[in-house]
């Protein structure tokens, strides 16, 4: 140690060196005995003098790594402030302790150099999410600028999403609001549910798009954006999203919908049918509204040219 160093605290001389580990974090390893000034384990607060000999053992750094992996994105729309994807199905948002790999986030560290720090640790870039089976429009922002100005539009509900779904059964209504507060199911953990007097306020408007025998095409406006909140008020009015047996959806099969002897088929689609169509906002940088859109991906697809053919009214 130099001797143009005054005499000084120990926690502070090594937080000066060390300066990505916290003061508190350093105090906690000097407490622990990790630190030895001249062969003796000292306090915090011993002074250091000119000539001292300091062993310090330091713990590994938690890994703020994220992998960046050439995973193809759908890129509806791109310039200086964000990213405007059509988000695949099966394909998580962001990486979390089940899900490192595979993630959105993943994909987006491999295609752009710049993307804001996003909703804290592990999801640069993100603004609001997706379930992992919902396809579909999603905002990615490039700086933290536009991250904080479209967060603040999400947060004053000023962003204005669509949604389509194919549903169970046709509502009574050809349009109807559906007001009926959420929280997590007291008895599955992944799960929300209606808790009337304790969930939070949750607003969502259809409106009938096309009917069939059985099924129908529903378009839908979120007021309000709480988690599972469409699939939730969707099998709350007994029309439960087709194939989501999360919230009593079924599986739909070929023989099914042609009402012929059952076969062994793959399902028309394997994932519930619930796509988030248009996103409109304004933009963080010239304030002018904007609006995008994501194509119906291939299996809703599928499914509503097999209803128009075999299920029509």
């Amino acid at each position: 140690m130099g001797s143009s160093i005054k005499e000084r605290r120990v926690d502070k001389y090594l937080h000066g060196r060390f300066s990505n580990f916290s003061r508190a974090m350093l105090q906690k390893q000097i407490g622990a005995g990790s630190v030895k000034v001249n062969g003796k384990i000292v306090k915090p607060s011993f002074k250091l003098s000119p000539g001292d000999n300091i062993e310090l053992t330091l713990p590994e750094l938690p890994s703020k790594e994220i992998l960046p992996e050439d995973i193809p994105l759908n890129i509806i729309y791109e310039d200086e402030d964000m990213i405007i994807l059509n988000k695949q199905a099966d394909m998580v948002v962001h990486p979390a302790r089940s899900n490192t790999h595979g993630t959105l986030v993943n994909a987006l560290v491999f295609y752009s150099e710049k993307l804001s720090s996003g909703l804290g640790e592990f999801r640069p870039g993100i603004v609001h999410r997706l379930d992992r089976d919902t396809t579909g429009v999603m905002i990615v922002a490039k700086n933290n600028a536009a991250q904080w100005k479209i967060a603040k539009q999400f947060e004053h509900r000023q962003v204005n999403k669509t949604y389509l779904a194919i549903v169970h059964g046709v509502p009574e209504l050809t349009s109807d609001r559906i007001s009926a507060p959420l929280g997590v199911n007291p008895r599955v953990r992944e799960k929300y549910a209606i808790r009337p007097g304790v969930g939070k306020e949750s607003i969502t408007f259809y409106e009938v798009v096309e009917s069939f025998r059985g099924f129908s095409l529903l378009k839908l406006r979120p007021k309000t954006g709480r988690t599972h909140q469409i699939r939730v008020h969707l099998s709350y009015i007994k029309h439960p999203i087709a194939a989501d047996d999360k919230y009593g959806g079924k599986l739909v099969y070929p023989w099914q919908l042609k009402d012929t002897e059952t076969t062994v088929e793959e399902p028309v689609v394997s994932r519930f049918a619930l796509h988030a169509s248009t996103i409109e906002f304004k933009h963080p940088t010239t304030s002018e509204m904007v609006k995008f859109e994501a194509p119906l991906p291939e299996d809703m697809q599928n499914l509503l040219e097999m209803l128009r053919k075999y299920r029509k009214l």
